[in-house]
């Protein structure tokens, strides 16, 4: 098998503001600066790459000066983070008032098992109280 428990993962996506989208998911959920650059030739992009430490994902948020792309999110993409315990309140303070914004899930089976939040760019983040598991 090519994929294991160990392979690297990483999603990448546009963002209107890596600075917005910083405060989001490090000061408000606690992931650590992975990476970080800014493009000072034509066609590269400014990368911030965000995760736990020493995980095995991150997140890579792209912005090109040049040719911005909008962030295009539905209310189905999600990222979602199995606590396998009670969202604290606390987190989610910690979260709107680094920029994002609670709402109400598309899916009503993310409101019964924990708390969803928009990101900066209008992404989804739910926090679940669940453990997952197949």
């Amino acid at each position: 098998m090519i994929i294991d428990a160990q392979t690297r993962v990483r999603v990448a996506r546009p963002s209107r503001d890596l600075a917005a989208a910083e405060r989001f998911y490090v000061d408000g959920l606690g992931l650590e600066v992975q990476w970080r650059s800014t493009s000072a030739e034509p066609g590269r992009h400014d990368l911030l790459m965000v995760g736990p430490p020493d995980g095995s994902w991150h997140f890579e948020l792209t912005r090109d000066p040049g040719r911005p792309l909008e962030p295009a999110p539905t209310v189905d993409d999600l990222f979602v983070v199995y606590l396998g315990a009670p969202v604290e309140e606390e987190q989610v303070r910690r979260l709107v008032e680094a920029g994002g914004t609670r709402v109400a899930a598309h899916n009503p089976y993310w409101d019964e098992w924990g708390v969803t939040v928009a990101d900066p760019d209008g992404y989804r983040l739910v926090l679940c109280s669940r453990t997952w598991g197949i």
